[in-house]
């Protein structure tokens, strides 16, 4: 299934645009609940006002709110931000460290967050588990599990580990182009005849009438 992906989506990457590893984390924390393509919208007018961690780390969480304001859960974002980059300073020199369990470790950086950093920058081998990537892997089959841990645990026994972080950027890839939650295009789907489409309806099962007699329920008359 993820070579049949691969040859699919050979040009699958991560949106978010960066320069280095700084704006990276940073534009993963701010990728929470909105789109890639809008963190793009914004990113560059906050990286020029804040170029590295001593810039956010000297400021309070409201100086970011003027460049991200337009992002969902924008205060919470940049108190994660403003905390991330304090601990940077104290604990890192001001650089983000290769290693998850440090990542994790930071204000605002959890599991998925860490790994999504340590796959683009090829310092780490994991297995991040956003929306896509878990709605894909349980539509396939391959996991019953909701927890985003527990998915990916379930993954990194199911593919070498040198292939983690393709395949994770490939299940993304998928799940929004092709396998979306609402309206999966199994029509042209790349996986259709492997594919157990675990919770997808059928047109036949959305089209159904809830009672048998096909005939809508009379309204019982007041008493």
């Amino acid at each position: 299934m993820v070579d049949r992906l691969e040859r699919a989506m050979p040009e699958a990457r991560i949106a978010l645009e960066f320069q280095d590893d700084l704006q990276l984390l940073v534009s993963v924390i701010l990728s929470a609940q909105s789109t890639d393509a809008r963190v793009n919208l914004v990113s560059p007018a906050l990286f020029a006002r804040f170029p590295d961690a001593a810039a956010y780390a000297r400021v309070e969480p409201e100086a970011l709110w003027p460049f991200i304001r337009t992002l969902g859960l924008f205060r919470a974002k940049a108190k994660a931000i403003v905390g991330a980059m304090r601990a940077l300073q104290a604990s890192h020199g001001g650089r983000v460290p290769r290693d998850r369990a440090a990542l994790e470790a930071l204000p605002g950086v959890g599991r998925k967050t860490a790994g999504v950093v340590l796959v683009h920058l090829g310092a780490g081998e994991a297995f991040p588990v956003d929306t896509h990537v878990g709605r894909v892997a349980r539509r396939l089959g391959f996991t019953r599990e909701r927890d985003p841990g527990k998915v990916e645990d379930r993954l990194t026994l199911l593919l070498p580990r040198e292939r983690w972080g393709r395949a994770h950027q490939l299940f993304v890839w998928h799940g929004r182009r092709t396998c979306r939650a609402r309206s999966p295009a199994c029509e042209r789907c790349v996986l259709a005849d492997l594919c157990p489409k675990v919770g997808v309806a059928t047109a036949r099962s959305r089209g159904a009438r809830p009672s048998g007699s096909g005939r809508p329920a009379r309204r019982r008359a007041p008493a």
